[in-house]
């Protein structure tokens, strides 16, 4: 089984996805803190690992460095029961993964990294009011697809739930 190397910050919900799915498959990994608030994701080695500076990065056996936690979950998830066969329900695990970046990432995951790992809520008062409705659109929309699911894809656990699981827990 091959040894992975995964450059994290702990308090981010997109690290804790890639953890998460690590962790449920059994993959070995090493984990490698980067403290993004001291500026180490901007370093010159870091940035050869990931140009865009972000976390979290998967640095696989053979040295190639994967970024962005939902292309992450989907390159680990390929040949697991946690990705679906079926095109139809890839492309239903693609859906709810934009949709994880593009309707909540924006809102709920920027407003809690700006109080809960900034501890800036009243210096961000005004930005954090102008997410508030669009996060809570985001959350309506996943609250009336599981009203009538039990999962976001098919009727099994997959990377779709991983990936928006963290929005609960934020």
């Amino acid at each position: 089984m091959p040894m992975f190397k995964l450059y994290d910050f702990l308090p981010s919900g997109n690290c804790y996805k890639v953890r998460l799915l690590l962790t449920q498959l059994g993959i070995n990994f090493e984990r490698i803190e980067i403290d993004i608030l001291k500026g180490e994701s901007r370093t010159p080695e870091f940035l050869s690992k990931n140009t865009n500076g972000r976390v979290p990065v998967l640095e696989t056996d053979s040295g190639q460095f994967l970024a962005e936690s939902n292309a992450i979950l989907f390159y680990l998830s390929a040949d697991t029961d946690l990705f679906p066969n079926d095109h139809f329900e890839r492309a239903q695990v693609l859906q709810w993964l934009f949709f994880e970046q593009y309707s909540h990432e924006p809102f709920i995951a920027t407003s809690r990294y700006w109080i809960s790992i900034l501890g800036k809520a009243e210096e961000y008062r005004e930005a954090l009011e102008q997410k508030r409705e669009p996060g809570y659109a985001a959350l309506d929309v996943m609250e009336r697809h599981l009203t009538h699911h039990k999962f976001f894809v098919g009727d099994r656990y997959t990377i779709a739930d991983i990936g928006l699981q963290q929005i609960a827990s934020e």
